[in-house]
């Protein structure tokens, strides 16, 4: 590998031969502020606010790479008046409401312009003024509050492949647009949220539902009840100031019962059942060999980009609901019939990585009985935020567990928040049930980790072989479609989760700035955490938790029966891109 030696304000230093002077001077602990920048994500020179001084010359140091004998100086007069000055301009036709804000304290522009001291707006004058959007059921765009970064563009064109946004006009009335200026919600649009993760600022939030249930919970002739994912439990902490990656399952299961709802109990259980239910789709479609590979559905961002850009491939699609809506269907059946209570009194409440889900609890398909298996969803950032409400010293909390019926779960259950862990969890239960032989080793390493697609071959019990394939992120998930569309791979299984490292990087995690992503790898911390509860768990497959058999027994009949199907299957629809 060719290195480079320069100096960043008289320091020496060497790198590797097109290293940016942004990720070198970071390397050695000097901050330089950026806005536009995102690692992996985008590198465009566009705010400015990150300009060095080289031979007398300001410079971006974002793209700029450096070079044999580079002198750079990060601060000088210049260097610090033209970064005041940049985001003097920025928030010149910025809507500065920031108290009100939703990213308020966690805000980059509002970040820089304490550390920059910036007193004073010089250059007041005409603000862009366009409506705010509303019309998705999961994302809210204030134009007003962008500064045109362009890391929301590159994320959903360079990352997704969606290109629902981009930018429109030119020079000051310049925006970031929908194609025609329609709704997001009219859009292609796939509700990932991946758009709100890389926004510095506050122009793109999750739809809040936070007040929609603290009114349920005032209402004495309702049973709420809220349901968990798995990754919730890796990233709340976040939020309390706590490292990243702690697993808080025990303090959140506390904090969720002291907010008042009537049971707590756990997605995980779910997740269990789904794969009861894939893993027997999965072997039936083998034995047919029709409308294979068969393609998760756990994920409703991939669900909706499939429907839009691979139509032709919706069969594929496991009929499966997502886990949490397998839970809302039985607890306002199952549950309701053994406490005695009638199912239009119960409201179900989600507590979702994701912004997609919000999306998805409100699709006609999933309804049972002219009722919403799912109420209401709320994000991880969305809970932190009830918990702060209510006065909970969160990081003081005594642990307590969930509730039963539907808390007890596995370790096959948990390890759905990491990308691979669907196509794990369903190996370990397949490979058993098609033979009588126990896995010496359930860890299928080879579905683990990031790469961008990851195919592993597993000969079962039974001789039968099959190739699984993992893609995380929906442009590696276009890829792969592609390559099977080519017949360049034969694959049996596809596991897709939209957002890049799985559901513990969703777009309703708590947000990080460009800054703490650089030096940290928060999709390995926090899978990590997610593998060690796993680790944990007494038990790790899903076919032999003790509860899923019991409900199977008591009120299912069988996976794929004729009960399972009416409540926790579900069917797709072709959309247009306009």
């Amino acid at each position: 590998m060719d290195m480079i030696n320069f100096k960043i304000d008289k320091k020496e230093i060497q790198v590797a031969k097109g290293t940016t002077v942004l990720e070198a001077a970071r390397s050695i602990g000097i901050k330089i502020p950026s806005l536009c920048y995102l690692k992996d994500v985008n590198k465009c020179s566009a705010c400015r606010i990150c300009v060095v001084e080289v031979e007398a010359k300001l410079i971006a140091s974002c793209t700029l790479e450096a070079e044999e004998g580079m002198e750079v100086k990060t601060n000088t007069p210049a260097v610090r008046d033209a970064r005041r000055m940049v985001l003097e301009l920025l928030l010149s036709n910025h809507k500065r409401e920031c108290t009100i804000c939703s990213r308020s304290q966690n805000c980059e522009l509002q970040t820089y312009s304490k550390e920059l001291n910036v007193r004073d707006i010089k250059y007041e004058g005409e603000k862009i003024s366009k409506a705010m959007d509303f019309s998705s059921c999961s994302i809210v765009r204030d134009m007003e509050k962008c500064i045109l970064c362009g890391r929301c563009i590159s994320t959903c064109s360079n990352i997704q492949t969606v290109n629902a946004i981009g930018y429109a006009k030119r020079g000051f009335n310049t925006m970031v647009e929908t194609p025609y200026d329609k709704d997001l919600g009219d859009t292609v649009c796939v509700n990932c949220g991946q758009c709100i993760m890389a926004c510095p600022v506050g122009a793109l939030s999750e739809k809040n539902n936070v007040d929609d249930v603290w009114n349920v919970l005032a209402d004495k002739d309702k049973y709420v009840i809220v349901q968990t994912a798995p990754a919730v439990r890796v990233a709340l902490g976040e939020e309390f100031n706590m490292p990243i990656g702690t697993r808080v399952t025990g303090k959140m299961v506390t904090s969720l019962k002291n907010i008042g709802f009537y049971k707590v109990f756990d997605t995980d259980f779910a997740a269990d059942l789904t794969i009861m239910e894939e893993g027997t789709e999965l072997l039936s479609r083998l034995g047919s060999g029709e409308n294979l590979p068969l393609m998760t559905s756990c994920c409703p961002a991939w669900v909706k980009f499939v429907e839009h850009f691979y139509p032709d491939m919706l069969k594929n699609l496991s009929t499966c609901k997502s886990p949490h809506e397998m839970a809302g269907a039985l607890i306002k059946t199952y549950f309701a019939k053994k406490m005695g209570i009638d199912p239009q009194k119960i409201v179900v409440i989600s507590i979702m990585p994701c912004v997609a889900k919000k999306f998805e609890n409100k699709r006609e398909e999933l309804s049972n009985n002219n009722l919403l298996d799912v109420d209401y969803v709320l994000t991880t950032r969305e809970l932190a935020q009830m918990i702060k409400e209510a006065g909970i010293d969160f990081a003081s909390l005594e642990d307590d567990v969930f509730d039963n019926p539907m808390g007890e779960s596995t370790g096959a259950a948990v390890i759905f928040g990491a990308t691979g862990g669907v196509a794990e969890a369903a190996l370990r239960t397949i490979f058993e049930i098609t033979g009588d032989k126990e896995l010496d080793n359930i860890d299928f390493e080879v579905v683990r980790g990031t790469d961008d697609i990851k195919i592993a071959k597993i000969e079962l019990p039974n001789g039968k072989k099959i190739t699984a394939a993992v893609a995380h992120g929906l442009g590696n998930a276009r890829v792969l479609l592609e390559m099977v569309k080519k017949g360049e791979q034969k694959i049996d299984f596809i596991e897709v989760m939209a957002c890049p490292g799985g559901c513990v990087t969703g777009g309703g995690q708590p947000i990080l700035s460009a800054n703490d992503l650089a030096n940290v790898d928060v999709k390995a911390k926090r899978a990590s955490a997610i593998y060690e509860e796993d680790k944990e768990m007494p038990i790790r497959k899903s076919h032999k938790n003790p509860d899923i058999n019991k409900i199977y027994k008591e009120f299912l009949g069988k996976p794929n029966g004729d009960v399972s199907h009416e409540l926790l299957h579900t069917h797709y629809i072709k959309r247009n891109k306009f």
